[in-house]
Protein backbone atom coordinates (compact mmCIF):
# COMPACT_ATOMS: atom_id res chain seq x y z
CA UNK A 1 0.00 0.00 0.00
CA UNK A 2 2.92 2.34 0.62
CA UNK A 3 3.45 2.24 -3.11
CA UNK A 4 0.23 4.19 -3.55
CA UNK A 5 1.92 7.30 -2.20
CA UNK A 6 4.48 7.55 -4.97
CA UNK A 7 5.18 6.23 -8.41
CA UNK A 8 8.12 3.95 -8.94
CA UNK A 9 11.16 5.92 -9.94
CA UNK A 10 12.03 3.15 -12.32
CA UNK A 11 8.81 3.28 -14.27
CA UNK A 12 9.85 3.12 -17.92
CA UNK A 13 6.37 3.27 -19.44
CA UNK A 14 6.37 5.66 -22.38
CA UNK A 15 2.88 5.24 -23.81
CA UNK A 16 0.42 7.96 -22.77
CA UNK A 17 -1.61 7.28 -19.64
CA UNK A 18 -5.12 8.66 -19.26
CA UNK A 19 -6.74 9.02 -15.86
CA UNK A 20 -10.49 9.47 -15.89
CA UNK A 21 -12.04 11.65 -13.17
CA UNK A 22 -15.80 11.91 -12.76
CA UNK A 23 -16.80 15.05 -10.87
CA UNK A 24 -19.81 17.28 -10.18
CA UNK A 25 -18.50 20.84 -10.45
CA UNK A 26 -20.06 22.12 -13.69
CA UNK A 27 -20.51 25.82 -12.90
CA UNK A 28 -18.72 28.05 -15.40
CA UNK A 29 -17.15 30.11 -12.60
CA UNK A 30 -15.24 27.17 -11.10
CA UNK A 31 -14.55 24.90 -14.08
CA UNK A 32 -11.55 27.01 -15.23
CA UNK A 33 -9.97 26.67 -11.78
CA UNK A 34 -10.43 22.91 -11.86
CA UNK A 35 -8.91 22.85 -15.33
CA UNK A 36 -5.90 24.84 -14.10
CA UNK A 37 -5.37 22.43 -11.21
CA UNK A 38 -5.49 19.51 -13.64
CA UNK A 39 -3.07 21.19 -16.07
CA UNK A 40 -0.62 21.66 -13.20
CA UNK A 41 -0.85 17.94 -12.45
CA UNK A 42 -0.27 17.04 -16.09
CA UNK A 43 2.79 19.33 -16.24
CA UNK A 44 4.18 17.70 -13.13
CA UNK A 45 3.54 14.24 -14.57
CA UNK A 46 4.62 14.18 -18.25
CA UNK A 47 2.84 11.55 -20.29
CA UNK A 48 -0.24 11.62 -18.07
CA UNK A 49 -3.53 13.16 -19.21
CA UNK A 50 -6.62 13.63 -17.05
CA UNK A 51 -10.01 13.27 -18.68
CA UNK A 52 -12.74 15.18 -16.83
CA UNK A 53 -16.28 13.85 -17.03
CA UNK A 54 -19.07 16.01 -15.58
CA UNK A 55 -21.90 14.55 -13.52
CA UNK A 56 -25.06 16.13 -12.11
CA UNK A 57 -26.58 15.58 -8.69
CA UNK A 58 -29.86 14.66 -10.35
CA UNK A 59 -28.57 11.39 -11.79
CA UNK A 60 -24.90 11.14 -10.85
CA UNK A 61 -25.45 8.50 -8.20
CA UNK A 62 -27.25 6.25 -10.67
CA UNK A 63 -24.52 6.67 -13.31
CA UNK A 64 -21.80 5.84 -10.80
CA UNK A 65 -23.69 2.76 -9.61
CA UNK A 66 -24.17 1.50 -13.16
CA UNK A 67 -20.53 2.12 -14.05
CA UNK A 68 -19.23 0.28 -11.00
CA UNK A 69 -21.60 -2.63 -11.57
CA UNK A 70 -20.52 -2.96 -15.21
CA UNK A 71 -16.81 -2.57 -14.50
CA UNK A 72 -16.57 0.68 -16.47
CA UNK A 73 -16.06 3.10 -13.61
CA UNK A 74 -13.50 5.94 -13.71
CA UNK A 75 -10.11 5.90 -12.02
CA UNK A 76 -11.09 8.71 -9.64
CA UNK A 77 -14.63 9.58 -8.66
CA UNK A 78 -16.12 12.40 -6.64
CA UNK A 79 -18.73 11.09 -4.20
CA UNK A 80 -21.28 12.71 -1.96
CA UNK A 81 -20.32 12.25 1.68
CA UNK A 82 -23.18 9.82 2.37
CA UNK A 83 -22.52 7.51 -0.58
CA UNK A 84 -19.18 6.05 0.47
CA UNK A 85 -20.33 3.11 2.67
CA UNK A 86 -22.64 1.97 -0.13
CA UNK A 87 -19.76 1.58 -2.58
CA UNK A 88 -17.14 0.52 -0.04
CA UNK A 89 -19.36 -2.33 1.20
CA UNK A 90 -19.59 -3.76 -2.32
CA UNK A 91 -15.84 -3.66 -2.96
CA UNK A 92 -15.88 -0.90 -5.56
CA UNK A 93 -13.55 1.50 -3.70
CA UNK A 94 -9.86 1.07 -2.99
CA UNK A 95 -8.89 0.85 0.68
CA UNK A 96 -6.75 3.94 1.34
CA UNK A 97 -6.21 3.37 5.08
CA UNK A 98 -2.46 2.76 5.05
CA UNK A 99 -1.85 5.26 2.27
CA UNK A 100 -3.29 8.24 4.15
CA UNK A 101 -2.25 7.37 7.70
CA UNK A 102 0.64 9.83 7.82
CA UNK A 103 -1.40 12.82 6.63
CA UNK A 104 -4.76 12.08 8.24
CA UNK A 105 -4.31 14.70 10.96
CA UNK A 106 -3.87 17.39 8.29
CA UNK A 107 -7.51 17.15 7.14
CA UNK A 108 -10.97 17.48 8.69
CA UNK A 109 -13.94 15.11 8.63
CA UNK A 110 -12.65 11.72 7.62
CA UNK A 111 -15.63 9.93 9.18
CA UNK A 112 -17.93 9.92 6.11
CA UNK A 113 -15.09 8.44 4.08
CA UNK A 114 -14.81 5.43 6.37
CA UNK A 115 -16.51 2.06 6.47
CA UNK A 116 -15.91 -0.64 9.08
CA UNK A 117 -12.89 1.22 10.47
CA UNK A 118 -11.19 1.54 7.07
CA UNK A 119 -10.80 4.67 4.94
CA UNK A 120 -12.08 4.60 1.38
CA UNK A 121 -12.40 8.27 0.41
CA UNK A 122 -10.45 11.49 0.85
CA UNK A 123 -12.26 14.62 2.13
CA UNK A 124 -12.02 17.47 -0.35
CA UNK A 125 -14.49 20.36 -0.08
CA UNK A 126 -16.74 20.28 2.98
CA UNK A 127 -19.94 22.18 3.61
CA UNK A 128 -22.60 22.99 6.13
CA UNK A 129 -25.79 25.06 6.17
CA UNK A 130 -26.46 28.27 8.10
CA UNK A 131 -29.35 30.67 8.54
CA UNK A 132 -29.44 33.57 6.06
CA UNK A 133 -31.36 36.61 7.32
CA UNK A 134 -32.76 39.59 5.40
CA UNK A 135 -32.03 42.39 7.88
CA UNK A 136 -34.26 44.84 6.02
CA UNK A 137 -37.35 42.64 6.43
CA UNK A 138 -36.56 42.16 10.11
CA UNK A 139 -36.47 45.94 10.53
CA UNK A 140 -39.80 46.32 8.72
CA UNK A 141 -41.24 43.73 11.10
CA UNK A 142 -40.22 45.91 14.05
CA UNK A 143 -36.98 44.31 15.18
CA UNK A 144 -33.89 46.30 16.20
CA UNK A 145 -30.73 46.09 14.04
CA UNK A 146 -28.98 43.91 16.63
CA UNK A 147 -31.64 41.19 16.68
CA UNK A 148 -30.66 37.69 15.60
CA UNK A 149 -32.94 34.73 16.39
CA UNK A 150 -31.15 32.43 18.80
CA UNK A 151 -33.95 30.06 19.81
CA UNK A 152 -36.77 28.24 18.05
CA UNK A 153 -39.41 30.59 19.51
CA UNK A 154 -37.35 33.60 18.36
CA UNK A 155 -37.17 32.26 14.82
CA UNK A 156 -40.82 31.25 14.60
CA UNK A 157 -42.09 34.56 15.94
CA UNK A 158 -39.85 36.59 13.61
CA UNK A 159 -40.92 34.48 10.61
CA UNK A 160 -44.58 35.03 11.55
CA UNK A 161 -44.09 38.78 11.80
CA UNK A 162 -42.31 39.06 8.45
CA UNK A 163 -44.93 36.84 6.82
CA UNK A 164 -47.59 39.14 8.26
CA UNK A 165 -46.20 42.11 6.36
CA UNK A 166 -48.28 40.88 3.44
CA UNK A 167 -47.82 41.39 -0.23
CA UNK A 168 -45.33 39.09 -1.85
CA UNK A 169 -43.25 38.68 1.33
CA UNK A 170 -42.62 35.48 3.24
CA UNK A 171 -41.17 34.65 6.62
CA UNK A 172 -39.34 31.38 6.00
CA UNK A 173 -38.18 29.53 2.90
CA UNK A 174 -39.29 25.90 3.14
CA UNK A 175 -37.93 23.24 0.81
CA UNK A 176 -40.29 21.31 -1.39
CA UNK A 177 -39.56 17.69 -2.29
CA UNK A 178 -36.12 17.59 -3.90
CA UNK A 179 -33.91 14.53 -3.97
CA UNK A 180 -30.82 14.78 -1.73
CA UNK A 181 -31.95 18.16 -0.32
CA UNK A 182 -35.17 18.05 1.67
CA UNK A 183 -33.87 15.84 4.47
CA UNK A 184 -30.86 18.11 5.00
CA UNK A 185 -33.17 20.93 6.06
CA UNK A 186 -35.01 18.79 8.61
CA UNK A 187 -32.01 17.08 10.22
CA UNK A 188 -30.68 20.24 11.97
CA UNK A 189 -33.96 20.50 13.87
CA UNK A 190 -34.03 16.77 14.61
CA UNK A 191 -30.50 16.76 16.03
CA UNK A 192 -30.93 20.04 17.90
CA UNK A 193 -33.97 18.60 19.67
CA UNK A 194 -32.08 15.52 20.86
CA UNK A 195 -33.47 13.21 18.17
CA UNK A 196 -31.61 10.94 15.80
CA UNK A 197 -32.12 8.73 12.78
CA UNK A 198 -30.50 5.56 14.10
CA UNK A 199 -29.50 4.22 17.48
CA UNK A 200 -25.80 4.56 18.43
CA UNK A 201 -25.14 0.97 17.36
CA UNK A 202 -26.93 1.55 14.03
CA UNK A 203 -29.28 -1.38 14.55
CA UNK A 204 -32.59 0.40 15.06
CA UNK A 205 -34.38 3.50 13.78
CA UNK A 206 -35.31 6.33 16.13
CA UNK A 207 -37.37 8.53 13.83
CA UNK A 208 -40.52 7.64 15.77
CA UNK A 209 -39.22 9.19 19.00
CA UNK A 210 -41.06 12.11 20.68
CA UNK A 211 -38.04 14.31 19.99
CA UNK A 212 -38.19 13.54 16.27
CA UNK A 213 -41.93 14.16 16.05
CA UNK A 214 -41.62 17.47 17.91
CA UNK A 215 -38.80 18.55 15.59
CA UNK A 216 -40.86 17.84 12.49
CA UNK A 217 -43.87 19.64 13.98
CA UNK A 218 -41.71 22.72 14.58
CA UNK A 219 -40.22 22.55 11.08
CA UNK A 220 -43.73 22.47 9.61
CA UNK A 221 -44.74 25.43 11.78
CA UNK A 222 -41.89 27.34 10.17
CA UNK A 223 -43.00 26.21 6.72
CA UNK A 224 -46.48 27.57 7.38
CA UNK A 225 -44.98 31.05 7.78
CA UNK A 226 -43.55 31.25 4.31
CA UNK A 227 -42.93 29.95 0.84
CA UNK A 228 -42.49 26.29 -0.13
CA UNK A 229 -40.46 25.77 -3.28
CA UNK A 230 -37.27 24.28 -4.67
CA UNK A 231 -33.95 25.33 -3.18
CA UNK A 232 -33.04 27.36 -6.25
CA UNK A 233 -36.33 29.23 -6.32
CA UNK A 234 -36.18 29.91 -2.59
CA UNK A 235 -32.75 31.41 -3.04
CA UNK A 236 -34.03 33.44 -6.01
CA UNK A 237 -36.81 34.83 -3.82
CA UNK A 238 -34.35 35.56 -1.01
CA UNK A 239 -32.10 37.48 -3.39
CA UNK A 240 -35.16 39.41 -4.56
CA UNK A 241 -35.73 40.51 -0.97
CA UNK A 242 -38.97 38.51 -0.54
CA UNK A 243 -37.99 35.99 2.16
CA UNK A 244 -36.87 36.78 5.68
CA UNK A 245 -35.07 33.53 6.51
CA UNK A 246 -33.64 30.74 4.41
CA UNK A 247 -31.30 27.89 5.29
CA UNK A 248 -28.59 27.45 2.70
CA UNK A 249 -24.96 26.64 2.09
CA UNK A 250 -21.98 28.73 1.11
CA UNK A 251 -22.94 28.57 -2.57
CA UNK A 252 -25.46 31.32 -1.83
CA UNK A 253 -22.59 33.61 -0.82
CA UNK A 254 -21.33 33.49 -4.39
CA UNK A 255 -24.73 34.47 -5.74
CA UNK A 256 -25.04 37.29 -3.20
CA UNK A 257 -21.67 38.70 -4.21
CA UNK A 258 -22.40 38.48 -7.93
CA UNK A 259 -26.10 39.36 -8.05
CA UNK A 260 -27.09 41.33 -4.94
CA UNK A 261 -24.00 42.73 -3.22
CA UNK A 262 -26.04 45.49 -1.54
CA UNK A 263 -28.72 43.23 -0.06
CA UNK A 264 -28.56 43.64 3.76
CA UNK A 265 -27.85 40.03 4.72
CA UNK A 266 -26.78 38.58 8.04
CA UNK A 267 -25.70 34.98 8.52
CA UNK A 268 -26.16 33.16 11.81
CA UNK A 269 -26.09 29.74 13.38
CA UNK A 270 -29.31 27.79 12.89
CA UNK A 271 -31.17 28.39 16.16
CA UNK A 272 -31.48 25.59 18.68
CA UNK A 273 -34.60 24.98 20.77
CA UNK A 274 -33.06 26.84 23.71
CA UNK A 275 -30.27 28.80 22.11
CA UNK A 276 -26.87 28.50 20.40
CA UNK A 277 -25.69 25.71 22.69
CA UNK A 278 -28.17 23.33 21.03
CA UNK A 279 -27.59 24.60 17.48
CA UNK A 280 -26.99 21.87 14.92
CA UNK A 281 -26.67 21.62 11.18
CA UNK A 282 -26.05 19.13 8.42
CA UNK A 283 -22.45 18.60 7.33
CA UNK A 284 -21.59 17.06 4.04
CA UNK A 285 -19.06 17.50 1.35
CA UNK A 286 -17.29 16.22 -1.69
CA UNK A 287 -15.05 13.18 -1.29
CA UNK A 288 -12.56 11.68 -3.71
CA UNK A 289 -12.15 7.92 -4.10
CA UNK A 290 -10.15 5.51 -6.23
CA UNK A 291 -11.88 2.79 -8.21
CA UNK A 292 -10.69 -0.55 -6.83
CA UNK A 293 -10.51 -1.88 -10.42
CA UNK A 294 -8.41 1.00 -11.76
CA UNK A 295 -5.23 -0.03 -13.55
CA UNK A 296 -3.54 3.14 -12.28
CA UNK A 297 -4.22 3.20 -8.54
CA UNK A 298 -0.92 4.88 -7.64
CA UNK A 299 -1.44 7.67 -10.18
CA UNK A 300 -5.09 7.98 -9.17
CA UNK A 301 -4.16 8.57 -5.54
CA UNK A 302 -1.42 10.97 -6.62
CA UNK A 303 -4.10 12.94 -8.50
CA UNK A 304 -6.33 13.01 -5.42
CA UNK A 305 -3.45 14.24 -3.27
CA UNK A 306 -2.78 16.98 -5.84
CA UNK A 307 -6.42 18.10 -6.07
CA UNK A 308 -6.78 18.22 -2.29
CA UNK A 309 -3.41 19.85 -1.53
CA UNK A 310 -3.81 22.95 0.70
CA UNK A 311 -2.79 25.40 -2.01
CA UNK A 312 -5.23 23.91 -4.52
CA UNK A 313 -8.07 23.78 -2.01
CA UNK A 314 -7.42 27.44 -1.26
CA UNK A 315 -7.53 28.31 -4.98
CA UNK A 316 -10.77 26.42 -5.34
CA UNK A 317 -12.45 27.88 -2.24
CA UNK A 318 -11.55 31.50 -2.98
CA UNK A 319 -12.82 31.20 -6.54
CA UNK A 320 -15.96 29.28 -5.62
CA UNK A 321 -16.74 31.14 -2.38
CA UNK A 322 -16.52 27.84 -0.48
CA UNK A 323 -16.05 28.37 3.24
CA UNK A 324 -15.02 24.92 4.43
CA UNK A 325 -11.96 23.27 2.83
CA UNK A 326 -10.99 19.94 4.35
CA UNK A 327 -7.34 20.95 4.63
CA UNK A 328 -6.57 22.39 8.06
CA UNK A 329 -3.86 24.59 6.51
CA UNK A 330 -6.24 26.01 3.92
CA UNK A 331 -9.00 26.49 6.52
CA UNK A 332 -6.66 28.58 8.69
CA UNK A 333 -5.53 30.83 5.85
CA UNK A 334 -6.11 34.49 6.67
CA UNK A 335 -7.27 35.27 3.15
CA UNK A 336 -10.04 32.69 3.45
CA UNK A 337 -11.05 33.68 6.97
CA UNK A 338 -11.26 37.31 5.91
CA UNK A 339 -14.09 36.61 3.47
CA UNK A 340 -17.52 37.99 4.55
CA UNK A 341 -19.68 35.46 6.43
CA UNK A 342 -17.08 32.70 6.34
CA UNK A 343 -16.69 32.81 10.12
CA UNK A 344 -20.36 31.79 10.50
CA UNK A 345 -19.74 28.67 8.43
CA UNK A 346 -16.61 27.79 10.40
CA UNK A 347 -18.54 28.05 13.67
CA UNK A 348 -21.55 26.14 12.35
CA UNK A 349 -19.38 23.31 11.02
CA UNK A 350 -18.19 22.68 14.59
CA UNK A 351 -21.77 21.79 15.62
CA UNK A 352 -22.69 19.98 12.41
CA UNK A 353 -23.19 16.28 11.85
CA UNK A 354 -23.17 13.93 8.91
CA UNK A 355 -25.81 11.38 7.97
CA UNK A 356 -25.29 7.80 9.20
CA UNK A 357 -22.43 5.91 7.55
CA UNK A 358 -24.49 2.94 6.40
CA UNK A 359 -24.55 1.06 3.06
CA UNK A 360 -28.33 1.45 2.90
CA UNK A 361 -28.30 5.19 3.62
CA UNK A 362 -29.36 6.29 0.12
CA UNK A 363 -32.56 4.27 0.54
CA UNK A 364 -33.09 5.46 4.11
CA UNK A 365 -32.70 9.01 2.85
CA UNK A 366 -35.42 8.45 0.26
CA UNK A 367 -37.74 7.05 2.94
CA UNK A 368 -37.09 10.01 5.23
CA UNK A 369 -37.70 12.54 2.46
CA UNK A 370 -41.00 10.90 1.54
CA UNK A 371 -42.05 11.09 5.19
CA UNK A 372 -41.24 14.80 5.43
CA UNK A 373 -43.06 15.40 2.16
CA UNK A 374 -46.15 13.52 3.39
CA UNK A 375 -46.26 15.65 6.53
CA UNK A 376 -45.55 18.85 4.61
CA UNK A 377 -48.47 18.29 2.25
CA UNK A 378 -50.67 16.97 5.09
CA UNK A 379 -51.35 13.52 3.69
CA UNK A 380 -50.07 12.24 7.05
CA UNK A 381 -49.54 13.76 10.47
CA UNK A 382 -45.89 14.21 11.53
CA UNK A 383 -46.22 11.28 13.91
CA UNK A 384 -47.78 9.01 11.28
CA UNK A 385 -45.18 9.96 8.67
CA UNK A 386 -42.23 9.33 10.97
CA UNK A 387 -43.69 6.13 12.41
CA UNK A 388 -44.14 4.74 8.89
CA UNK A 389 -40.62 5.83 7.94
CA UNK A 390 -39.18 4.18 11.03
CA UNK A 391 -40.81 0.88 10.11
CA UNK A 392 -39.48 1.03 6.56
CA UNK A 393 -35.97 1.87 7.73
CA UNK A 394 -36.08 -0.96 10.26
CA UNK A 395 -36.72 -3.31 7.34
CA UNK A 396 -33.71 -1.88 5.49
CA UNK A 397 -31.54 -2.35 8.56
CA UNK A 398 -32.39 -6.04 8.77
CA UNK A 399 -32.02 -6.95 5.11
Amino acid sequence: MAGLLCLSCGNQQTSPITLVWWQFWTDATIKPTIAEIIRDFERQNPGVAVELVDLTWADGHDKISIAFSSGTGPDVVELGSDWIPEYASTGHLLDLTAAIDSIKSDYYMWEPGMYQQKTYAFPWILGTRVLYINASLLARAGYPPTFIPRTWPDLLQAAHRINGLGGDLFGFGCNAAERHRLYKKFLPFLWANGGDILSPDGRSCRLDSPEAVAALEFYLDLCHTGLTDTQRRLEDAFLEGRIGFVISGDWLLKRLSAEKPDLPVVTALIPGPDGPASSASFAGGEYLAVNAKSNQTALALKLIRHISAPENQLRFCLQNRSANPSSRIAAADSTLLGQPHFDTFVKQLASSRTSPAHPQWVYMEETLEKAIEAALYESKTPAQALNDAAREIEELLHQ
